[in-house]
């Protein structure tokens, strides 16, 4: 029982795990409206561009978030731009953008002279986390948990249908650049949690999960937070005995459960089957 308890006794394994319940409970939230959109690889482009406001925001000496943050705007509008003025479709505008920007961080990255370690950037740090970093994971978390929970209805609304929301008055311009405000705000908050790699993950499988297992958005919601937050406890957890790292197994953990509930989804549907006369 010591043993099993053993990961409780230090201070950052209990930092990591509350870091963890953070970013996971923002990100399963999200991931709900962004699979109902169909924006999952816009989460990847968003996380993948910020790399390049991570170093220039190092360059000047302003908070690191900061240019995080606008980085991940800029890729977003920058698609939009692209895809709005040319022929290329979206996700082709959006491969090109993100790829771009991140090999432009690449490059920077390699010319700048820091302790930051590359790897903390792109796979995450979440066991270095300290109080500090911790208090600006939660400032952030609640900003956007605040915009989605005071937008939420209007946000579902031009994920399923925007031509309705047109015609009732909303603006869906509006709106769509609200939420790539809080993509944003929350890929920032998991960088130093799971990285830039795996941090598209955190925002597609939770939802991905509930989309499976219910016809209804609510229990969609609840099914994609409570599958996060056990997938990051037991990522965490897992990660300390198996001295690995710990966003990959958060990621490996949602991946199974995912794997888990598409079984189960198609065993269902063949069961319901009627046979052929």
């Amino acid at each position: 029982m010591n043993r099993l308890l053993e990961p409780f006794q230090y201070g950052f394994m209990n930092e990591a795990f509350l870091a963890g319940a953070m970013v996971a409970l923002v990100c399963a939230v999200l991931s709900c409206y962004l699979v109902l959109k169909g924006w999952s690889l816009m989460g990847d482009a968003v996380s993948h561009a910020v790399l390049p406001g991570i170093v220039l925001a190092y360059w000047v000496g302003v908070p690191l978030a900061l240019g995080a943050f606008g980085a991940g705007l800029f890729c977003a509008l920058a698609t939009g731009y692209v895809k709005t003025h040319s022929r290329i479709k979206e996700d082709t505008a959006m491969g090109v953008v993100f790829t771009g920007l991140f090999g432009l961080g690449l490059v920077m990255f390699s010319r700048t002279a820091s302790d930051i370690h590359l790897d903390h950037i792109l796979l995450g740090n979440i066991l270095g986390i300290d109080a500090a970093q911790l208090r600006e994971m939660a400032l952030i978390c609640g900003l956007a948990l605040l915009l989605l929970l005071l937008r939420g209805r209007d946000l579902k609304l031009i994920c399923c249908d925007p031509s309705h929301a047109q015609a009732i008055g909303l603006s869906v311009r509006g709106l769509t650049f609200l939420l790539l405000c809080v993509l944003a705000l929350v890929i920032v908050a998991a960088l130093r949690a799971v990285g830039i790699i795996l941090v598209v993950a955190m925002l597609v499988t939770p939802g991905a999960t509930g989309f499976l297992m219910a016809k209804r958005f609510g229990r969609m919601m609840i099914i994609a937070l409570v599958s996060a937050l056990l997938c990051t406890f037991t990522g965490v957890y897992v990660s300390f005995f198996a001295d690995a790292s710990p966003a990959a197994c958060i990621v490996l953990a949602q991946s199974l459960v995912f794997a888990a509930a598409y079984a189960q989804r198609v065993w269902k549907d063949r069961s319901l089957e009627v046979p052929a006369v």
